[in-house]
């Protein structure tokens, strides 16, 4: 197996070392004129290419409305984009409605950092992220740095967080697209080269700069300085690649400066060492002095907001470090929440923490869930609130007391907690309780939860686990009464919280598929699940408490017929938190409730349906 994974990883590095460059045009700040743009871009592919896509930097979107009939003609389908075009400069007039409309789609569910799709050949690059494309590894920065927290066209700290904990991955990235311009890009740079009359005093960010440094992309390419300049390559700090900045004009300036640019790099992942360390004769000084003395001191660039020790823990860089310690076990590592996995792994000095970044992915602010509280207050774009279907995870209080007690009391699923949703409750045994799901993928969406305050379902000792055979058993008879089969499934995170299995009916004429889809959607994952073939539920879960090794964590589903397929997690691996959820979506053809938020019922509807379940499986409840 070894030799054979050599062998199709030999071959692919020989084929990408033979394929043409991609060709990649670059635009700046379209503001709209899309008939313009295209009608060049047109022109331009015809002469010169065929081009791989257009990325555009700077306000894509018009700066009045006399070009937004112009803008939805392409928008709504009337006039056609000729090349696959990425966007990042979300802000203008229109913007709100075509983004919004955007975020609606379901086709846009879930984290696509490669592109939103807007229509037909648009993509819209949002917040900040990294993807390949072609082979070319690129990282975005969308929007403008802003205070006030707007919903579209700004970037946050999270954003830029996340943008730093990506450059800590091993590679390097190919091209880097920003709309404001790093502070600094012009210092040790040809005074003939300078654009008359440019500076640093709009336009340009320190953000960026400090970006730029950590990120030490091959190109990076911006706009919003109405302005061409495209810099000598400069050498970067502790990096043997240059790096070339390219500032490009508006689509239609008076000035008739160069606002489209083509580009035709070799993938980085494909060069030698020898062809990345070249350096052209004109290659020029590291520019920004300022960032450099803080990197050759600290290790890093600091950021401009958060200088301070106490605010390392947002994201684990190499050598930053608490300097009255190594840092704090009870901090969450940001390179692990925006990432899904921390290049220091088990060394990290601070928590990998999976129900957590489930909380975060679905808009919990990071400081909320790290130190149980947020000085943004009412500006900040995220959620002060645990409110989420299958998963409990304590809010965070540092030195806050008995870890038990918190751990109770702000548990979502302790019968004790405040926070507990009772309303939502069916049924209670002794030892297992259901409840129906918030933000069900769909009608009798039910969890079973222990309890105890334990991590998974496999830890219930003999007695409790007699409980919870009985209530599958229960929901068995109820659903097959309906026609429909069950599938079971639980997601064990090895520093969980409060348990719970996710029960799942399906129309007996979908059975046959279950297992197919579930191998499939692991293959696309990258992993392939372990099986326990076995017709008694009980025994079958026997055997997975006896293959389960509590240092990892476990994905595991009984499928109808008592298979059971299973797949432990890795501490490094990236695995979806919402797996089982995504793949019953698909199954079921409701891949817009994949997302629990495309669910939320108010508190009445779910008073009702809780009302309506118990009415039609009291006959089957094993604790009447």
């Amino acid at each position: 197996m070894l030799a054979l994974y050599t062998q199709l990883s030999l071959s692919l590095s020989i084929s990408l070392s033979l394929m043409a460059p991609p060709r990649i045009l670059l635009c700046g700040d379209v503001l709209g004129h899309l008939n313009q743009l295209f009608k060049r871009v047109s022109s331009v592919n015809k002469s010169a290419g065929p081009f791989d896509a257009l990325f555009c930097v700077g306000q894509f979107f018009p700066d009045s409305p006399d070009y937004l009939e112009e803008f939805m003609d392409y928008i709504e389908g009337r006039s056609q984009i000729p090349l696959r075009t990425y966007f990042i400069g979300d802000y203008g007039v229109g913007a709100m409605k075509v983004l919004s409309a955007a975020l609606k789609d379901s086709g846009n569910r879930g984290f696509k950092m490669d592109g939103l799709r807007i229509c037909g050949n648009l993509y819209w690059l949002k917040g900040s992220g990294k993807f390949t494309l072609h082979g070319l590894s690129v990282a975005y920065l969308s929007g403008r740095h802003s205070v006030s927290g707007q919903q579209f066209g700004t970037y946050s700290q999270d954003d830029v967080d996340a943008l730093r904990a990506l450059a800590e991955e091993p590679g390097v990235v190919d091209l880097f697209l920003t709309n404001e311009w790093p502070s600094g890009v012009t210092n040790r740079a040809a005074t003939s080269d300078l654009p008359i009359g440019i500076s640093d005093s709009s336009g340009s960010s320190s953000t960026v700069s400090e970006l730029v440094t950590e990120i030490k992309p091959r190109y990076h390419v911006a706009g919003t300085k109405g302005v061409f300049f495209a810099r000598e390559p400069y050498a970067n700090v502790e990096a043997v690649h240059v790096t070339r900045f390219i500032g490009l004009a508006p689509v239609g300036n008076k000035n008739k400066q160069k606002f489209i640019h083509a580009i035709s790099p070799t993938p980085a992942s494909t060069m030698s060492a020898s062809e990345i360390c070249m350096k052209p004769s004109n290659t020029t000084l590291f520019p920004f002095t300022s960032t450099e003395k803080a990197a050759q001191t600290d290790g890093a660039a600091k950021r401009p907001s958060d200088t301070s020790d106490s605010q390392y823990w947002r994201y684990d860089v190499s050598q930053k470090r608490r300097k009255h310690g190594d840092g704090d076990s009870n901090m969450l590592c940001f390179k692990f929440f925006s990432s899904g996995s921390c290049v220091r792994g088990e060394k990290c000095h601070f928590q990998h923490d999976g129900d957590a970044r489930e909380q975060y992915l679905r808009g919990v602010c990071f400081d909320f869930l790290n130190k149980g509280k947020c000085e943004r207050g009412p500006d900040c774009n995220f959620k002060h609130s645990l409110q989420e279907e299958g998963n409990a995870f304590p809010n965070r209080r540092p030195g806050s007391g008995n870890a038990n007690a918190d751990r109770s009391r702000d548990c979502w699923f302790c019968l004790s907690s405040p926070s507990l949703e009772s309303h939502l409750i069916t049924s209670i045994g002794e030892h297992y309780y259901c409840a129906l799901a918030k933000g069900p993928l769909i009608e009798d969406h039910v969890l079973i939860i222990p309890v105890e305050h334990i991590p998974t379902t496999l830890a219930s000792p003999p007695e409790c686990e007699i409980e919870l055979i009985r209530f599958q058993k229960s929901l068995k008879m109820y659903f097959k009464n309906q026609g429909k089969e069950v599938v079971f499934f639980e997601w064990v995170f090895k520093r969980g919280t409060h348990a719970n299995l996710q029960v799942i009916p399906i129309p007996s004429s979908r059975t046959s598929a279950v297992q197919d889809i579930f191998n499939l959607a692991a293959q696309k994952s990258g992993f392939e699940f372990l099986v326990i073939k076995n017709g008694n539920s009980s025994e079958g879960r026997k055997l997975l408490q006896m293959q389960f090794d509590r240092k990892c964590s476990l994905f595991y589903v009984e499928l109808p017929g008592g298979t059971i397929l299973y797949h432990s997690v890795e501490e490094n691996e990236k695995f979806a938190v919402q797996f089982g959820r995504e793949v019953l979506a698909g199954l079921l053809n409701k891949a817009d409730r994949a997302d629990w938020r495309n669910c939320k019922l108010s508190k009445e509807e779910e008073e009702k349906m809780v009302e309506s379940f118990k009415n039609r499986y009291k006959e089957y409840d094993p604790n009447p």
